[in-house]
């Protein structure tokens, strides 16, 4: 959805003769490595899996095409992995594609249209044997792991974006960002017992990433309008489902890193995007530049791999042509990049 005003035919054409044709990863290597999700461009219908093995580097760019001879579908948005498989959200299409784990092979292709009204899923989290999708027409879907089927819908806010969980309560960011100037503020809290709303707390203008700490509390986002009014970092207590404090700093992006988070945010001084340690346990940004990004040109996700103990970057380069994942050290310093799908936005990892 980022990606609207970058759209252009000739660019298209352009990256449709630029792409990479890898010959397939063997099946049975799918492991020890990264399963990339590229957004592709609005409306173009080329949203891809790039994998990139950390056995021996090898790229394997258009993964759904090659093991399931079709495309993936028009921007992707979420990716995870819940038991024997991985839960793919489709937003500009209006699916969830379920692949095998082990495989990558579509299980089932999951409609999220309501009617002639799409969805427009955003995000996806689990609990309890359920998927919990949030979608921009002002609900979460629920949906059963086992019959992959959609058991229930709950009303939120307006057009809900990030999800976490903590407490045995779902956090709902409502972003409210289709409705621009009039952006929702609110999280809905849903009890995840009864499957109902139970509260909405005003955290700030156009929520949209949240984040459970391993304390329990949750952080958000508030994107703000993206001029006049800045993007923060909230605290809720999910114990009282009260808003705590907020951070005065432009924060952007959340990202886990062992108990503490990497966030991102724009340093206005340097007129530069930075990764700052954020202690979770003192609650105070602990470093406000913790890595070097020179080798960065569209910072577009932050992802950290606990099992080889090493951090990633997202680079979307200019949105029009493919991207990198950025590899780096646990202490920051960068490693190597491995040259992936059109604008790479969230990571999966196998082990």
């Amino acid at each position: 959805m980022r990606l609207i005003k970058f759209l252009s035919c000739l660019c298209l054409l352009l990256y449709s003769c630029g792409k990479n044709n890898e010959p397939p990863i063997e099946t049975e290597s799918i492991s020890n490595g990264a399963l990339v999700l590229c957004e592709g461009l609005f409306q173009q219908n080329n949203a891809q899996l790039s994998f990139v093995s950390f056995n021996n580097n090898q790229i394997e760019n258009n993964v759904f095409l090659n093991r399931n001879g079709r495309q993936l579908g028009d921007t992707g948005n979420d990716i995870k992995k819940y038991g024997n498989k991985i839960y793919i959200v489709v937003n500009v299409s209006s699916t969830i594609e379920v692949l095998d784990a082990n495989t990558l092979s579509s299980i089932k292709q999951i409609s999220m249209m309501n009617g002639n009204t799409a969805k427009q899923p955003r995000a996806i989290v689990f609990h309890g044997g359920l998927a919990f999708v949030s979608c921009f027409d002002g609900y979460v879907d629920v949906i059963d792991t086992t019959s992959l089927s959609i058991n229930s819908r709950i009303q939120v806010g307006s057009n809900p974006d990030g999800l976490a969980i903590a407490n045995n309560k779902l956090y709902v960011g409502n972003s409210g960002g289709l409705n621009s100037p009039l952006m929702d503020s609110t999280v809905s809290v849903i009890d995840l017992n009864t499957l109902q709303e139970i509260k909405k707390i005003t955290v700030g203008m156009n929520p949209g990433t949240i984040q459970a700490d391993p304390f329990g509390d949750i952080y958000v986002v508030t994107r703000g309008n993206y001029t006049s009014i800045p993007s923060r970092m909230k605290r809720l207590n999910s114990v009282s489902d009260s808003l705590e404090q907020t951070f005065d700093l432009d924060i952007s992006g959340i990202s886990s890193f062992n108990n503490d988070f990497l966030v991102t945010y724009y340093d206005f001084t340097s007129s530069q995007n930075n990764v700052g340690l954020f202690n979770t346990y003192t609650e105070e940004l602990e470093l406000d530049s913790f890595m070097p990004l020179e080798e960065v040109e569209t910072l577009y996700g932050l992802h950290y791999n606990p099992s080889n103990n090493k951090i990633y970057i997202s680079d979307a380069m200019n949105y029009t042509n493919t991207g990198y994942l950025r590899e780096y050290d646990a202490e920051g310093s960068y490693l190597q990049s491995f040259h992936v799908g059109l604008n790479p936005s969230k990571v999966l990892f196998y082990e």
